[in-house]
């Protein structure tokens, strides 16, 4: 008696696998690929496209505008729900999917879980070269597709329909673990997403993935609570891992116990709300003095889930203690051993409970205590100092924008940014009160991230305020979603800041010699010099015209009203303001930015000057 079988195509019959799905940790289920996003053409509209509207049922369907943006989406989803959702995102062939490229670079790079559906060439060959088909002399299997291949954690070309039930399978493993997650890619050539075959009825029965939460091993756990019994200045660096293993209570628990003080990463802000006594705030390049200086002096970094990049450890220059040692907690080895570091491979909430309770009694010196406690009442005068307004008629400089946004969010507010200068100010003084309010993207700190992930963050948390913080550089590089938050009814808040330039590369560009080349939004004289005079450029006349509800503010006071508006309102706002230069908190540590060692312009000569004095410091953790 031959088993049950069910005649679809090939992209009906993965539409309706992904439908059935399902993550579980801790005894709480969720859709893995809770909603499809889709840009169609000729590579996927009969293929894909019209398995969507065959189940539609049990697919919900996203509308996006730009490709790039709809991965954004789906990673400010994942990131959301803590990696245990994710969303699939289906485009044509040729540009269409070279456009995922970037979304998916910055989905694997912050180990967040997206699926990629590109159509393809035709496996057959019978029609070759097609539209928008590139052609290789020598590789006919070639495809543009083949440029996801090095960003994706898993990649497969799904040549014949029976394919698809060994690989469908293998991706969801993938997206739904955490030790490898990341963008996964299927590419689907266009005449097998089309072909019918007789699928096993097995392939669309529910499937749940647990996602596990590993103990530590005994002995890596008796070496790591030998080295923090020893250890006079611990230091734990929180990362991402805290927040996706839903760790922060008991991080939480192990620092009252402890009274180890915590720096965190941008993706790891929050793990403890701000107002902790042990909390210090942001640590390295755009970290607070008190982290930073604990930093140079800890004897043993602790990092949870982190993955120590460039502007946590000062590019190598931040741990200078002579015996300075690591331990790192963390759910991926490839991490874990990093800076030749004691480690525990583990689940982040599973180990920070383990080391609690064997370090039962264990408490760091007072003096310690006191002395980082007193470290973090001298940055809160300097927080206030720089988010403060003593004249509400003003207009406001970027960090009093924050300050004004402060004083407007809840508990429950996201607030998203991932690039230019505000990660900084925000790194450096934003107050997080919960878990999920603080959103940075700064694994690869992609301009034009914000407002598509603010639409997937409200796919979300429906009800949620949620907040996307972009300058006028960023916006210029993807505004287009605002017109997909209209369609889909996103109440997504926009704030837009107006500075007429680059400002974060701009100091960059002065400080390593480059003396603010091409990063200016204003007129140029004849010799190629800037007039001065701004662009007559309407970016709040912009966001209108794609939909938005807009506010002007001009002042402080105007600001803090625009923004109380904003949140309460019930279709996609912007708030949009323009700002002065202000005096934000410096950087409290270096980053290494090569400068160029030899040249005939003063501006030069002096920046390799400092450079070589900042990258003496630099040292090989071994």
């Amino acid at each position: 008696m031959s088993a049950a079988t069910r005649r679809l195509t090939t992209a009906q019959a993965l539409v309706r696998f992904l439908a059935a799905q399902y993550t579980e940790r801790d005894g709480v289920r969720h859709r893995l690929v809770a909603g499809t996003w889709g840009i169609f053409g000729h590579g996927n509209v009969a293929g894909v496209g019209q398995a969507l509207v065959e189940y539609g049922d049990v697919m919900p369907f996203h509308q996006g505008r730009s490709e790039q943006a709809m991965v954004h989406a789906a990673v400010g989803h994942a990131r959301h729900l803590n990696r245990l959702s994710a969303q699939a995102v289906t485009t044509s062939i040729g540009p269409g999917a070279t456009n995922l490229v970037t979304g998916a670079a910055l989905a694997t790079v912050n180990r967040l879980p997206v699926l990629l559906l590109p159509g393809d060439y035709f496996a057959s060959h019978a029609a070759d070269p097609l539209l928008q088909q590139l052609e290789h002399p020598s590789e006919a299997d070639v495809s543009v597709n083949d440029a996801l291949r090095p960003v994706s954690r898993y990649f497969d070309r799904i040549n014949r329909p029976e394919a698809l039930l060994a690989s469908a399978p293998r991706a969801m493993r993938v997206l739904a673990d955490p030790a490898e997650t990341g963008a996964v890619t299927l590419a689907l050539p266009q005449d097998v997403q089309a072909e019918a075959f007789d699928w096993p009825e097995e392939f669309f029965a529910d499937r749940v993935w647990r996602v596990r939460r590993p103990a530590p091993d005994p002995e890596e756990l008796a070496d790591a609570v030998r080295a923090l019994r020893a250890a006079r200045r611990p230091l734990i660096v929180a990362g991402g891992g805290v927040h996706h293993g839903e760790a922060e209570a008991a991080l939480e628990a192990l620092v009252d116990a402890t009274g180890i003080p915590v720096a965190s990463t941008q993706a790891g802000k929050g793990s403890l709300r701000h107002d902790h006594p042990a909390d210090l705030g942001g640590i390295g390049h755009t970290g607070t003095a008190v982290a930073d200086d604990l930093a140079r002096t800890a004897d043993l970094v602790i990092g949870v889930g982190t993955r120590y990049s460039d502007f946590t450890t000062a590019s190598g220059t931040l741990f200078q203690d002579p015996g300075v040692r690591f331990l790192n907690l963390n759910i991926t080895a490839f991490d874990a051993h990093k800076l030749a570091a004691r480690t525990l491979v583990c689940d982040a909430r599973a180990g920070l409970t383990a080391l609690t309770g064997a370090l039962s009694g264990h408490r760091v010196p007072s003096s310690y205590e006191d002395e980082y406690r007193a470290g973090r009442a001298r940055w809160e005068e300097t927080v206030r100092a720089a988010l403060r307004a003593d004249d509400e008629n003003a207009v406001p400089t970027q960090t009093q924008v924050l300050g004004a946004l402060d004083a407007v969010v809840g508990d429950e507010d996201v607030v998203i940014n991932a690039a230019g200068s505000l990660p900084g100010d925000l790194h450096k003084l934003w107050r997080s009160r919960s878990p999920r309010q603080y959103h940075l993207e700064y694994g690869y700190s992609c301009m034009g991230y914000e407002i598509p992930a603010a639409l997937g963050v409200q796919q979300a948390a429906p009800g949620v305020p949620v907040w996307a913080l972009v300058g006028d550089g960023t916006y210029l590089m993807n505004p287009t979603e605002i017109v997909t938050a209209v369609q889909e009814d996103l109440p997504v808040k926009l704030v837009l800041v107006q500075n007429h330039g680059y400002a974060s590369i701009g100091g960059l560009s002065e400080s390593v010699g480059a003396e603010r080349f091409g990063t200016d939004y204003r007129h140029r004289a004849a010799d190629g010099s800037f007039t001065g005079a701004p662009l007559p450029v309407d970016l709040a006349a912009n966001a209108a015209s794609l939909g938005m509800d807009v506010l002007r503010a001009k002042t402080v006071r105007e600001l803090r009203e625009a923004l109380s508006t904003a949140r309460a309102a019930t279709r996609p706002t912007c708030v949009y303001v323009e700002t002065v230069a202000g005096d934000a908190p410096g950087a409290q540590a270096w980053w290494d930015v090569p400068v160029a060692e030899v040249s005939a312009r003063d501006a030069a000569t002096g920046a390799r000057a400092r450079y070589e004095q900042a990258v003496a410091d630099r040292r090989h953790h071994l």
